[in-house]
């Protein structure tokens, strides 16, 4: 069968097919996300050209042939791109985190947790880039 022979139909445009959609979406508060914060861009380009080194590197790297491997890189570069993300040193940012971490394992308050996630701000000074004058 050729590519000319192929007819495409689309759906009906009745009133119930428009109420569905409309339905679905106002369900789905996730969905309304960037209209209600303007901090949210409704496209996720800024997400794609952050992992694209890590996608065509993946091929090249021997850590990941397992599905443990990849979680565990894909858990090490997310960190990463939050740090750079929110303009930290990654090594410091890194080292707080592997010698803090261990140290609450078993808290129950999210005290740390909240320092470690909830922003810059909240980090230790070493943490922050060092910001240099420019002329």
């Amino acid at each position: 069968m050729r590519g000319e022979d192929i007819r495409v139909y689309p759906l009906p445009q009745s009133a119930i097919n428009r109420y569905c959609r409309l339905k679905y979406l106002l369900s789905r508060h996730y969905l309304r996300t960037f209209l209600n914060d303007p901090r949210v861009p409704p496209d996720n380009n800024l997400d794609e050209q952050a992992i694209r080194p890590f996608c065509v590197g993946k091929k090249n790297w021997k850590l990941i042939d397992t599905v443990s491997g990849t979680q565990v890189s894909a858990i090490l570069y997310s960190i990463v791109e939050t740090a750079k993300a929110n303009d930290l040193n990654i090594y410091q940012y890194f080292k707080f985190l592997l010698t803090g971490i261990p140290k609450h394992m078993d808290d129950m308050d999210l005290d740390f947790r909240i320092r470690c996630c909830h922003g810059p701000k909240k980090l230790p000074e070493e943490c922050r880039k060092k910001r240099t004058k420019s002329k």
